[in-house]
């Protein structure tokens, strides 16, 4: 069963290979790295600037597990027990807290959610930036106090949330969504519709009657105009002769 990595592995690695005689495998596999990682924090070539980190001080390794582990370069290190265990931090439910310096900005947020992505609820917008549904509303609505200065802004480029957290919200809305675009006529039709002739109703007997009128026009040639004219003005040049 592999052991989780301890606490600011690169650290702890840096301790070790300056203050013990472990391998550069049994270290890479305690701190979960590379062996040439770890041979790289040995010549000074990764990891340069970071401050060691004891491990027994912080209670991850034991001092008997060290010299173990010294004396036999086959030993695996084993992270020591816990005494004391750690809750684990769950996020509270509610609206998310929005430093003082940042608060000022979340009017331009609100407005670039509203414009950009109309399809979130007021209670996802709430959780995004932590705003209040009267703000929300003032926005939409044109009534908030400084309605004519606000500008849209990305509030991820604000830093009022997080762009992983935008686009969760973003795609639970898209769920919730009905499809209504085969409603509005968004989508394109194929070639063979569009191009199709179209059909003669029983209610539309003359929807088509130009179209053989002018197949009959089109079939007139010269010579038949020729002939015609022809026979109109033999009967006029008889009458002359007369």
């Amino acid at each position: 069963m592999s052991q989780s990595p301890p606490l600011m592995p690169k650290a702890t690695a840096v301790w070790l290979v300056e203050n013990t005689s472990l391998t550069f495998e049994q270290i890479a596999e305690f701190c979960k790295l590379h062996p040439l990682e770890v041979k790289g924090i040995a010549d000074g070539e990764v990891a340069a600037g970071i401050k060691g980190l004891d491990p027994i001080t912080s209670g991850q390794l034991t001092r008997e597990e060290l010299e173990r582990a010294a004396k036999d370069s086959s030993h695996h290190l084993r992270l020591a027990e816990r005494k004391v265990k750690v809750p684990e931090i769950k996020r509270a439910k509610g609206p998310r807290y929005t430093p003082v310096s940042k608060r000022q900005d979340r009017p331009n947020a609100i407005l670039w959610l509203l414009r950009n992505h109309p399809e979130l609820k007021d209670a996802q917008v709430i959780r995004l930036i932590g705003t209040t549904k009267s703000t929300i509303a003032q926005i939409r609505d044109r009534t908030h106090w400084n309605a004519q200065t606000l500008t849209p802004i990305d509030p991820v480029s604000l830093g009022l949330c997080s762009q992983i957290d935008l686009d969760l919200e973003v795609g639970r809305a898209a769920k919730d969504r009905p499809a209504v675009m085969a409603e509005v006529g968004s989508t394109l039709l194929p070639a063979e519709e569009t191009t199709a002739p179209e059909p003669v109703h029983a209610n539309q007997p003359f929807a088509d009657m130009s179209k053989p009128k002018r197949e009959e026009e089109a079939a007139i040639d010269v010579d038949s105009v020729f002939a015609k004219l022809k026979q109109l003005k033999r009967p006029a040049d008889e009458d002359d002769e007369d």
